[in-house]
C-alpha cells in the first residue's frame, strides 16, 4: 500500500465528520435550472422531421422509378403524338382545299353540297373518335392506320364527286360543239 491510501484509512473518522446539507444542494440546483433557458432540440434530431424525411425520401424513389418504368411509354405516346401530328398536318390541308372545290362548285345544288358533307362530317366524327382512342393508347399502329384511312376515304369521295361533275361537264360541252 501507499502511504496517502494508508495514511486515509487511518484517519477515516476525520474525513467523515461533516455531512452534506441535501435541502441547500436541492435549493442551488433549482435555482440554477430556473436561470437556464429551455433545452432547444435541434431540428434533424427530432422524431418528427425524421418521419418526414423518410416519407420524401420514399416519394422520391417511387417518382424516380416510376418515370424510368413509365418512361419509356411516355416516349412512345410522344412519338405516336408526332406522328399524328404529321399525318393531321399533311391531310388535313389536302382535305381542306379539296372541300373548298367542293364549295366553290357550280354545277352542285346547296341540298348536294350539304348532303355529300354529311358524309364528310360523319368521317370527321369517325376521326375524332380514333383520336380519343388513340390517346387511350390502344393499339397505337391500328390507329393510325384508321385515321390514315380515315383521310383517304375523304380525300377519295371527294375526288370521285369531282370527278363525276368534270366528266359530265365535258359531256354537255361535247353536246355543245356538235354541227
Amino acid at each position: 500500500m501507499d502511504s496517502l491510501e494508508k495514511y486515509i484509512k487511518e484517519n477515516k473518522a476525520f474525513f467523515n465528520d461533516q455531512k452534506a446539507d441535501r435541502a441547500k444542494l436541492w435549493e442551488n440546483i433549482e435555482a440554477e435550472l430556473s436561470h437556464t433557458q429551455p433545452k432547444v432540440i435541434p431540428l434533424w434530431k427530432s422524431p418528427l422531421f425524421k418521419i418526414a424525411a423518410s416519407i420524401l425520401i420514399l416519394i422520391g424513389i417511387t417518382g424516380i422509378l416510376g418515370s424510368i418504368f413509365l418512361g419509356n411509354n411516355a416516349q412512345e405516346h410522344q412519338f405516336a403524338s408526332q406522328e399524328l401530328r404529321d399525318i393531321d398536318m399533311h391531310y388535313q390541308g389536302l382535305v381542306s382545299y379539296q372541300i373548298q372545290l367542293v364549295h366553290k362548285n357550280e354545277q352542285l345544288s346547296e341540298t348536294d353540297k350539304a348532303e355529300f358533307l354529311s358524309f364528310i362530317d360523319e368521317l370527321d366524327q369517325e376521326y375524332e373518335e380514333l383520336r380519343l382512342e388513340m390517346q387511350n393508347n390502344l393499339d397505337n399502329e391500328r390507329v393510325l392506320e384508321a385515321i390514315v384511312a380515315n383521310y383517304r376515304k375523304r380525300i377519295e369521295l371527294i375526288e370521285n364527286l369531282l370527278r363525276q361533275l368534270n366528266e359530265s361537264k365535258l359531256k354537255d360541252e361535247e353536246y355543245g360543239y356538235t354541227l
